[in-house]
């Protein structure tokens, strides 16, 4: 019998990672209706490792968060045994600005910490945190605070909520600090090595992409190492310059520096969370995929560890994207055979983004005809 691995990412915009396997799994069954599909969505730590982590065996837990101009909203996060995976994207990311305006000086991480900490009420003590599509730059004090940090200014007053407030911050109060802080293992899982500050870090090189301005991107900019000047005070160590620790406008700096976290990258971690190496086993083809195949992919996105663990499996891949920017000589030096994109299947462009689902359905059966009835 034939055996089928479907491990995508999401396509950004349109389809989720498991609505991108059901597509490809309907379009291989219609030509090889016997074949096994085995079904392991990835991410590259960001938006999407929920729906990872789901597919693997954890449930929903539904809680209440602040998003990320403050307004609580129903969200949740991913349990099994005493391990939680919570998504910054799903709490309060970018997709959780109201009407989309975004705030680029006073948007928080305040709902991350408040998940936190509900999932170490409900006992977990294994956080896993993915932490892509961030809309904020506040170095992961609003995280902080939600878990019993105090920032203070000069007079002793709490700062607002936001990055612009940190270049006012001038001690950091932990001895409210959330008591089952210290007995948690935490891990962040990110795909940039970017600092805190300076011209490589989180507002100057994603301030703008937040809809921060180059006077507010400064202004954010010099918050941030104020905040790190606080946090070193507090704590003794200075994080700042940890490669990664920009990630998510510093959200990860916030999470080292206060939570002890571990800063793993993203692909590698979803892969083990879902036991992909495992799923290879027996497998006949391996397809991968996301919604730009391009550089970005080559540096520690999903497609390239599967790819990776396949080529270490022995087992081959081919891929499916929107669109597909790397020639066929840097294809197979990542170890993908063949690539099936969305807009060389479509009649016009808009299709590709309008209705995604039954050209992949297409690309399935293609691959089933073309890979598999071969083979």
């Amino acid at each position: 019998m034939t055996r089928v691995l479907l491990a995508p990412d999401k396509f950004k915009g349109t389809l989720t990672a498991a609505e991108v396997a059901a597509h490809l799994s309907a379009g291989i069954c219609s030509v090889l209706p016997d074949a096994e599909i085995v079904v392991v969505p990835v991410s590259d730590g960001g938006d999407g490792l929920l729906d990872a982590a789901v597919e693997s065996g954890f449930d929903r837990v539904p809680v209440r968060a602040s998003g990320p101009t403050g307004v609580v909203c129903d969200t949740w996060y991913a349990r099994r045994g005493d391990c939680a995976a919570v998504e910054m994207a799903e709490i309060c990311g970018l997709a959780r600005l109201p009407d989309g305006v975004p705030a680029p000086a006073t948007a928080t991480t305040r709902g991350v910490g408040e998940v936190i900490a509900a999932a170490l009420d409900a006992g977990c003590r294994e956080i896993l945190l993915g932490v892509g599509g961030s809309a904020s730059t506040d170095g992961g004090a609003g995280l902080a605070s939600a878990l019993g940090a105090r920032v203070l200014d000069a007079g002793g007053v709490q700062l607002d909520d936001g990055g612009l407030a940190l270049a006012d911050a001038a001690s950091l109060d932990l001895s409210a600090l959330h008591p089952s802080v210290r007995d948690a293992e935490v891990t962040v899982a990110c795909d940039v090595d970017n600092p805190l500050s300076g011209p490589s870090g989180a507002a100057a090189v994603y301030g703008p992409q937040k809809g921060a301005d180059p006077e507010l991107v400064d202004q954010l900019d010099r918050g941030l190492s104020r905040w790190a000047d606080v946090v070193a005070a507090a704590t003794g160590s200075d994080h700042r310059d940890r490669p990664g620790a920009g990630a998510a406008g510093g959200l990860a700096f916030g999470a080292v520096a206060l939570l002890g976290a571990e800063l793993r990258t993203g692909a590698e971690v979803v892969q083990e969370l879902t036991g992909l190496e495992a799923a290879l086993g027996g497998v006949d083809l391996a397809v991968t995929g996301e919604g730009s195949l391009d550089d970005q992919t080559l540096r520690g996105k999903a497609p390239a560890g599967v790819a990776a663990a396949a080529r270490r499996a022995g087992v081959p891949v081919v891929a499916v994207a929107g669109r597909c920017l790397l020639d066929d000589s840097t294809l197979a030096d990542a170890g993908i055979g063949s690539v099936h994109t969305l807009l060389d299947e479509a009649s016009h462009p808009d299709e590709a983004f309008e209705t995604p689902g039954p050209l992949l359905e297409r690309i399935g059966a293609r691959i089933a005809r073309e890979e598999l009835t071969r083979r």
